[in-house]
């Protein structure tokens, strides 16, 4: 394997990797049937991306996918874009393009390895079994050339996994830090063993705040695979837009998305409607992987009390016990996460700087940023809902 010579190459379209030979790198674990660790990142999701225009010209979300090759044989593949703006990402970098800008530079494009819209950690450095090592390599370094060749400013790995921040660093990225809110499994049998593990006031809290939202006047259900119909996909994307109309201004997705969803990607799915007479009046939008519920999109078409933190809340806790899914990641931001279960996690990405003295101040910038991360994750856990054993109570 060390004599093979390893070839890496750029595509515009995923179908010219192919399904198979992506999801051999992206999920070898479901080539046997069952769920994929991260359903993102299989071809099926990216392709959708893709083909419903979400990604690809005028989004500023360009696809060059990296393949890289030992012989014939495709040992990894990378989701790469190139980025004429950095919306969509949520590990910013705002900061530093203004900051390269007023000094003269041209920030954008950049290249990117991640998943677009999609604040969920999983690998980006996708690799078949037996070639880790080799393969993150051979994408690391035909990433960073083709930014070299094109005078691109930056290279950035957004949400990769720890074992690939280390891995990165070793290769001389420079690694990042942010946080955001996991509910954890801890062998619960029901919600309330779950309520049970919480400080009084905040089991009567949730309970209040569930006890309201469960009285808007109609039914709570859980939709995922054929259970899915196109009128529901058509209220969600109702729900999506307006949400992201007032969150981003524009929303990512397009209405094509949706309609490949249904037809590729409900399996993947787990939709919580509330419904009045049959008819959604909330819901959201979440994905399913082999030990994780990833809550994605939420939106509604009327405001009733605590109904938001029903569905993409307490409701995903309650499918996640009843599945024995080890954990709930409720997406980015949000401190109001901490006191309904949901506790601070690291996040981690990668970059590379083609400028050597903006990449040093970027450099001191991460150190001082990390350190700060370490401090607000321990002290927002000190504030999590959990009751305290009485030596926590005394330290």
């Amino acid at each position: 394997m060390a004599e093979t010579e390893i070839t890496v190459t750029l595509h515009d379209r995923l179908s010219e990797i192919g399904q198979a030979a992506w999801d051999a790198c992206a999920c070898p674990e479901a080539a046997q049937g069952g769920r994929p660790e991260d359903p993102f990142t299989t071809y099926r999701f990216l392709a959708a991306l893709e083909e419903s225009g979400s990604v690809g010209p005028g989004t500023g979300w360009e696809p060059h996918y990296l393949c890289a090759r030992a012989g014939d044989e495709v040992i990894a593949v990378a989701p790469l874009y190139a980025k004429g703006h950095s919306q969509g990402e949520y590990i910013f970098d705002h900061n530093w393009a203004h900051a390269y800008e007023r000094a003269g530079g041209r920030y954008y494009p950049k290249l990117q390895i991640a998943v677009p819209f999609t604040p969920v950690t999983g690998r980006r450095f996708l690799t078949r079994p037996g070639h880790e090592e080799i393969g993150r390599a051979a994408l690391v370094e035909g990433a960073v050339k083709m930014a070299e060749r094109h005078g691109l400013s930056s290279l950035h790995v957004t949400f990769c996994t720890e074992a690939e921040r280390a891995a990165g660093e070793a290769m001389g990225l420079m690694a990042r830090k942010g946080q955001q809110y996991h509910w954890e499994n801890r062998g619960y049998a029901d919600f309330d063993a779950f309520l049970a593990d919480l400080s009084s006031r905040k089991r009567k809290m949730i309970r209040k705040e569930r006890r309201a939202a469960q009285a808007f006047g109609g039914e709570i259900v859980h939709l995922t695979g054929d259970a899915i119909e196109p009128a529901h996909w058509e209220a969600m994307w109702h729900f999506y837009q307006d949400t992201g109309a007032r969150k981003w201004g524009t929303p990512y997705l397009t209405r094509a998305f949706f309609d490949l969803a249904h037809d590729r990607l409900r399996d993947d799915v787990l939709l919580i409607l509330a419904l009045r007479g049959g008819e959604p009046v909330a819901g959201a939008m979440n994905l399913i992987g082999r030990r994780a519920l990833f809550g994605r999109y939420w939106g509604c078409a009327e405001a009733h009390a605590h109904l938001h933190f029903e569905l993409c809340y307490y409701q995903a806790i309650d499918y996640a016990i009843a599945r024995g899914l080890a954990r709930v990641e409720a997406g980015a931001q949000g401190e109001h996460k901490l006191a309904r279960g949901y506790l601070p996690k690291p996040v981690h990405s990668l970059h590379w700087i083609g400028d050597p003295g903006f990449a040093q101040a970027v450099a001191h910038y991460l150190e001082a940023e990390g350190a700060a991360v370490d401090e607000d994750i321990e002290v927002l856990t000190g504030y999590g809902p959990f009751r305290k054993t009485a030596e926590e109570e005394h330290q």
